[in-house]
């Protein structure tokens, strides 16, 4: 049966991923293109939107080609990488490269802005502090940094909304992307006026919001033509890639969570009410269905932690997945590392520092331990790190009903085991295939009526996974483990300061 096929694109941070799926939730086809992200310095990030565009409509195009009946495809979903500052001009074009979500430049601008407004009064109004990674301070740093370029800007927009401008031709945000901004008032669902007047950005820049399964815009004819569907096939709202993710996941009950294991770590728990921590260590945003808001923790240096041990560190040749040879290795490391402890800050930390200074570390390093040690402790140390996410959030009286994970660190059944362990929580395993593009699919279904609601679609679509319950025999040695994980950072925090200051 082909009737109702729906498309979702995820413009990730190192690829654009389409998915083609039916009504019941069966993938029937994939296709990625890469793109390169550039470090001009260290701390930096950045990406050029037209290679987005590129790759998006060669992710498309795969899709629609691969799909048993074109023409019963119904709308398009968008999500991707939230954050990242993308300026254009009075003709639509790029001024410059994209800021990116892990570019860490703008401890400068989130100081003014603290220092301007307030810390306490920024996250009154927009639930969440001014961090480097959001989009305000990328703007101000602009303007300090390259005046010219600054004076050229007309439009601002979240790296899927740029992707959405080029299909339809239309400006928009959803709610839940936007509220990653530091310009959103997340508890309102709109943009935060003062905070544009406050720091002087024109909301004539910003474009108009709408919820995430709502249509917010139509394929051109150009871009139709290209994609090789019908002009005014509609284009959802969509949402960030950890909102789509959570939906893909069936994340929308108060209380459901869901771990993720990517690039970024991120442990996300839904709400049915704005949960603001005052101190901002966690995010608390606008989630991609009406009436309800999630909070997350965000660990900065997870799937990369693995990825730089991977390429430092290498592994013994086994004609295979690098990845699986590094985790056998770690599978004779016993609970603990043997006392060995990784610090996941490689790009500087949020949850629960806020400290993009914070530099990764290797801590009780000695002769006899191996590699299969270190990567052990890599896999623990980034599930300590969700563990300080997870346990502000239940700080804030939400705490975690059932758990799913997702991600490709995810696909690791040691890693899953010791996040079970770490959290003292049972886990399932979300399907490979069912990410954030998974998640934009049934919001463009929501938008086209295809669902009633995204709590229908993600019931039409549920899918059982196998659940993975934590180890009693590792409790006590985690418990240990974590302690003095938590005692690293306030040690080191003035001499992270410090070295960042050398290394630039």
């Amino acid at each position: 049966m082909t009737d109702d096929l729906l498309l979702g694109l995820d413009l990730g941070t190192t690829s654009a991923r389409a998915v083609l799926t039916a009504r019941d939730g069966r993938i029937l086809a994939t296709h990625a293109a890469d793109y390169p992200m550039d470090t001009p310095r260290p701390g930096w990030a950045e990406q050029d939107p037209d290679a987005w565009e590129r790759a998006a409509f060669e992710a498309l195009s795969a899709c629609v080609r691969a799909a048993p009946a074109p023409s019963a495809i119904r709308g398009i979903g968008l999500t991707g990488q939230m954050h990242g500052a993308t300026l254009l001009d009075e003709r639509d074009q790029s001024i410059r490269p994209a800021i990116l979500w892990c570019d860490q430049r703008t401890s400068a601008q989130r100081q003014a802005i603290e220092r301007h407004i307030g810390l306490s009064e920024v996250i009154a109004r927009t639930a969440n502090p001014p961090l480097e990674g959001f989009t305000a301070p990328k703007l101000l740093w602009v303007r300090e940094h390259e005046p010219e370029a600054y004076d050229r800007i007309r439009r601002v927009l979240l790296p899927k909304d740029f992707i959405r401008l080029r299909l339809t031709g239309e400006a928009a945000a959803d709610v839940a992307d936007a509220s990653g901004t530091a310009l959103f008032d997340v508890a309102k669902r709109e943009w935060s006026e003062s905070m544009a007047r406050d720091l002087d950005i024109s909301l004539e820049w910003l474009p108009r919001v709408v919820e995430s399964p709502e249509t917010a815009g139509a394929l051109t004819a150009a871009a139709a033509e290209a994609l090789g569907l019908p002009a005014g096939l509609p284009v959802a709202g969509g949402a960030g890639d950890q909102a789509s993710g959570g939906v893909a996941a069936g994340i929308v009950a108060a209380g459901d969570a869901l771990v993720t294991i990517g690039s970024s770590g991120v442990v996300f728990v839904a709400g049915d009410q704005p949960r603001i921590d005052p101190r901002g260590r966690v995010h608390t945003f606008c989630h991609a269905l009406p009436n309800a808001w999630h909070v997350m923790g965000v660990t900065q240096g997870a799937g990369i932690s693995l990825r730089w041990v991977r390429d430092t560190l290498g592994a013994r040749d086994s004609g295979g997945d690098p990845y699986d040879a590094l985790t056998r290795e770690a599978s004779a490391s016993p609970a603990g590392s043997r006392g060995l402890i990784w610090l996941p800050y490689l790009q500087g930390e949020r949850t629960p520092h806020l400290d993009p200074t914070a530099r990764g570390v290797l801590f009780g390093l000695t002769t006899a331990h191996g590699r299969g040690d270190v990567v052990r402790a890599v896999l623990e140390g980034v599930a300590f790190s969700l563990r300080d996410g997870l346990e502000i959030i239940q700080e804030l009286g939400l705490p975690a009903r059932r758990v799913k994970i997702a991600g490709g660190g995810a696909r690791s059944p040691l890693w899953r085991q010791i996040v079970a362990d770490v959290l003292g929580l049972p886990i399932s395993l979300e399907p490979e295939d069912r990410g954030p593009a998974f998640g934009a699919a049934l919001l463009a279904g929501v938008a086209v009526g295809v669902y009633a609601s995204v709590q229908e679609a993600c019931a039409a679509t549920a899918s059982h996974s196998h659940e993975v319950e934590p180890g009693a025999a590792t409790r006590d040695v985690y418990e240990a483990t974590y302690r003095l994980y938590r005692d690293l950072y306030p040690a080191l925090a003035g001499s992270f300061a410090e070295v960042a200051s050398l290394q630039e």
